[in-house]
């Protein structure tokens, strides 16, 4: 299953964008307002939990500067990532788009689905106040 948040653009430079989500501390800030839990783990490490959602640890996988974020599933009995793609338009604006990916059955697929597109897309949202 592979989902996309709107794009966003964010009145900040790609480099600004970047260092903001390479600070796992800073996605608190970006999270929906049903959140129940939020705790970092460790520098590339926080868990969360949205109202009525088990949850999810999430893990800085892979960073590309300036353009790219990964953040995966840590542990858990599902695989997945959810991608930060930056795009600098010029020195002070640039563009986020959130991608989910993720193997699952069919049925969990559909369960999920809904509620993971609100989720990114409010991530995504919330960015241009936050950054």
């Amino acid at each position: 299953m592979h989902l996309e948040s709107p794009k966003t653009t964010i009145p900040k430079s790609a480099d600004t964008v970047f260092n903001f989500l390479s600070d796992i501390k800073n996605f608190e800030k970006l999270m929906p307002e049903n959140i129940s839990k939020f705790e970092v783990l460790g520098d590339d490490k926080f868990l969360f939990a949205l109202k009525g959602m088990p949850e999810i640890i999430l893990k800085k996988k892979e960073v590309t500067p300036n353009s790219k974020i990964v953040l995966g599933a840590a542990g858990g009995k599902l695989d997945f990532s959810l991608t930060g793609h930056i795009q600098e338009i010029d020195a002070n604006s640039s563009e986020v788009q959130l991608a989910f990916s993720g193997e699952f059955n069919s049925m969990m697929a559909m369960m999920i689905k809904g509620p993971i597109s609100k989720f990114i897309e409010t991530l995504a949202t919330n960015m241009p106040k936050a950054v």
